[in-house]
């Protein structure tokens, strides 16, 4: 599991014990969750983010005292979250949706928790409860941390299980096979598995936490260092896109999976929020047809609320912008537009199938056709 490396989480898998539980919440965790101390996400410095999960997982033998069960487990997420929109895109492409429920939460939540805003009454029509947060103090009372989404809650006893978002989606593929719908893809390959855990752990430092550090860098030395690692990174990304059609074999794969849910929120975002500035997503050809090839395959561009990521990252982010004013663009249509990617050959599913369409209550708007 390629992002484990970054971690200082000294809790063993299914421990009981809240990660850092001797230690005060970080404001590193700014991004995907509520709550920082001081009510600010810049960081004086460098931005260093908080990486202390809990490792709790489920499984099919059920190791850690949770074992895949259809129907026991609600996914939490939100789709203004880049973290939370890699389990959106695994659900789907597995085709586990009628096994495992899902619970929204609104783009922006208060200083406590995530909340569920989007359901009548604000309270999820599952779990019964009106902020994440009581799910993980369900489980641990004196919990220290931040509320992070995605997170797993076991719906029989309304616990949190685990908010691990890297090894959630590679569970999803490894543990949860018996209930992978016909057709399902191999996202982990076990051949590959090596190749996609060095390529995500790169594409993890300097591009999806990358933008975080330029974005939260309370100095211009460290916002410099971490803007030229960026986009070091985004040319060679590039660089091996340009003549494949995926970052790692000829099928889709977690590390494209990784990889997509920053790029899709690169200008609407992250090039003038968090100052990434050099060029936008759409003036880096390799990047903008492979993003927009994935924006069109079936499970990755089904999940995209535009709307509500501008919301959270314009609105919670009040202390880069102040005035919490939402940009009316970009202009969104060129993501329909034809990205040649077919010619380099490749076969998005392996020898799988497309998922079929999003369940009714989990679509999301359409993008307007373009000119």
């Amino acid at each position: 599991m390629s992002e484990a490396e970054t971690r200082s989480s000294s809790a063993a898998p299914g421990s009981a014990e809240a990660p850092g539980s001797s230690e005060a919440q970080s404001s590193s965790e700014a991004q995907s969750s509520p709550g920082t101390q001081n009510g600010s996400y810049v960081e004086p410095g460098e931005f260093k983010r908080d990486t202390n999960y809990i490792t709790t997982r489920i499984t099919a033998d059920g190791r850690d005292g949770y074992p895949v069960e259809p129907g026991r487990y609600r996914l939490v997420a939100a789709r203004a979250c880049p973290w939370a929109n890699r389990t959106l895109i695994v659900r789907r492409l597995l085709g586990l949706e009628d096994v495992l429920s899902l619970g929204l939460c609104g783009p922006t939540h208060d200083k406590y928790s995530w909340t569920f805003d989007l359901d009548p009454g604000g309270v999820d029509p599952v779990l019964g409860i009106p902020r994440l947060r009581d799910a993980y103090l369900a489980r641990f009372p004196d919990y220290p941390r931040g509320i992070t989404v995605p997170a797993v809650v076991d719906v029989p006893t309304g616990q949190v299980v685990t908010n691990d978002y890297a090894q959630i989606t590679l569970d999803f593929s490894t543990e949860w096979t018996a209930y992978h719908r016909p057709g399902a893809p191999d996202l982990y390959p076990e051949r590959l598995r090596a190749e996609i855990d060095e390529v995500a752990d790169v594409i993890f430092r300097d591009v999806n936490n990358g933008v975080y550090r330029c974005g939260f860098a309370g100095a211009q030395d460290a916002y410099e260092r971490a803007y030229d690692r960026l986009f070091a990174r985004l040319d060679w990304l590039s660089e091996r896109l340009a003549d494949q059609r995926y970052l790692v074999g000829d099928t889709i794969t977690e590390a494209d999976v990784r990889l997509f849910t920053t790029l899709v929120r690169f200008d609407p975002v992250y090039h003038g929020h968090f100052k990434c500035n050099r060029q936008k997503l759409s003036e880096m050809p390799v990047l903008w047809a492979y993003a927009r090839d994935l924006f069109q395959t079936p499970g990755f561009g089904d999940t995209i609320d535009f709307d509500q990521i501008k919301t959270h990252y314009y609105v919670v982010h009040a202390d880069i912008n102040p005035t919490r004013v939402v940009p009316k663009g970009p202009d969104l249509s060129g993501w329909l537009t034809p990205h040649g990617r077919e010619a380099l050959g490749g076969r998005p599913f392996g020898d799988g199938t497309p998922p079929p369409p999003p369940k009714p209550d989990e679509r999301v708007p359409a993008l307007p056709a373009p000119a």
